[in-house]
């Protein structure tokens, strides 16, 4: 079953240089509980389409459906609320509040969507990414896989249907990367959660169950 389908997709944005056509045409489908890779260099357009796939901007022309629903088009009301229950984000940077706590921060997002039990649910995440002794740290006082771990299971508080990652390892070590990358496979093989990310990282496709790359916009290969 297709979770989110991206139909004839094209983004051009406005520069002092004219126009620049970040997607054309590119189209495919998610399937649920699969691993989708978006693989590309620099400038291919990836991390446009991450943000396109997750609503935070909407494209020129062409569809974006999540459960059959088109929110390319939707209103920013109804955006707003798939993001906060239907999408969990993960970034590169990690965009962990520095004066929140590891509980605290992975509570936030539960808290603003009114869950139940958030912090029960949030201790339980703490164990799942093996971070049960870190509740209290803040991020300062965390590595950046720990800060990187904490983020995914803040990601994971509203129990989304769908994580979008961008760049997950991009500011860690290989050996750190790895156990993040450890940890993507756990949640996708055995709690079943779809995940669409995007790297500049070949090696890493291995663990997908699709990979499309991307060259100045467009698919050029799928695997």
């Amino acid at each position: 079953m297709n979770i989110l389908e991206v139909k004839n997709v094209s983004k051009t944005y406005k520069t002092e240089h004219g126009p620049l056509k970040v997607l054309d045409d590119v189209s495919f489908n998610v399937i649920e509980k699969s691993w989708t890779m978006l693989i590309g260099a620099s400038g291919s357009g990836k991390t446009t389409l991450l943000q396109l796939l997750g609503i935070l901007d909407k494209p020129d022309t062409g569809n974006i459906l999540f459960n059959n629903k088109d929110y390319a088009k939707a209103s920013s009301n109804a955006a707003s609320k798939m993001r906060q229950s239907g999408v969990g984000f993960v970034f590169q940077s990690f965009n962990l509040l520095t004066e929140l706590s590891a509980l605290e921060n992975i509570m936030l997002p539960g808290l603003f969507n009114s869950k139940k039990n958030t912090k029960k649910r949030a201790l339980e995440l703490l164990e799942l990414v093996k971070l049960s002794d870190r509740a209290t740290h803040k991020p300062n006082e965390l590595s950046g896989g720990e800060q990187q771990r904490i983020a995914i299971a803040r990601a994971l508080i509203n129990d989304p249907q769908i994580i979008l990652a961008d760049e997950p390892t991009g500011n860690l070590d290989p050996k750190t990367s790895e156990v993040i990358i450890e940890l993507f496979d756990q949640l996708n093989k055995d709690h079943g959660k779809t995940i669409v990310m995007v790297t500049h990282d070949h090696d890493l496709k291995k663990h997908a169950s699709k990979v499309l790359e991307l060259e100045k916009g467009r698919i050029v290969k799928r695997a």
